[in-house]
């Protein structure tokens, strides 16, 4: 798709976001793990409402909203296909930010959620959830690991992954239906991106 210079228009009831997608093609030396009471655990075939949840409270307000009109069978089918792994971080006995990796591609791993509750967001939980999410990947038989972030997410987020070693390689405009408009998620989530429609 060709998108001419300077500006142009997104109907009403869109969202449009840039896109940038990030890679590293070799495991980079760690970032020291900060001090913090966080542990990393597996979780095999997640239950759905348990996905839900954390997808909802670390997402919602960076308008992750893929996934939260799916119905049960194809959530399921996602979360529980071959080469996918999730991970939750504990604190306190308490999931407070998400890990899903995707090996389905033979040699490459996609990051394809990362991120921490809203309370957790400085406290350094993400270098120590970004360390693991690497050591995990590196230590399969991959020759890429990639992740893409948009301007809905946290501001930091393109020079957090660049910190961690991603280098950025292509961009795209994203342009989807605003799921605060069609009950997907609440109409007040994500105050930064303006509802229009």
């Amino acid at each position: 798709m060709l998108l001419p210079n300077g500006y142009s228009d997104i109907p009403h009831g869109k969202i449009a976001a840039v896109v940038t997608h990030l890679e590293m093609t070799a495991l980079p030396p760690l970032r020291d793990d900060p001090p913090g009471a966080w542990r990393l655990r597996k979780v095999d075939r997640p239950a759905l409402d348990w996905y839900r949840d954390i997808y909802r409270r670390v997402g919602e307000e960076w308008l992750w909203f893929t996934r939260t009109g799916l119905d049960d069978s194809d959530l399921a089918s996602r979360i529980h296909g071959p080469g996918n792994e999730l991970y939750g971080l504990a604190v306190d006995g308490q999931d407070e930010g998400l890990l899903e990796l995707d090996f389905s591609v033979a040699g490459e791993c996609q990051l394809l959620y990362f991120g921490v509750t809203a309370k957790f967001i400085g406290t350094g939980a993400a270098r120590f959830l970004m360390n693991r999410a690497l050591e995990i990947a590196w230590s399969r038989d991959v020759s890429r690991v990639w992740v893409h972030t948009c301007t809905f997410d946290h501001p930091s987020a393109v020079a957090f992954y660049q910190r961690s070693g991603f280098r950025p390689f292509l961009r795209q405009i994203e342009v989807a239906d605003d799921p605060r408009l069609d009950g997907k998620l609440p109409r007040d989530a994500a105050r930064h991106v303006p509802v229009i429609g």
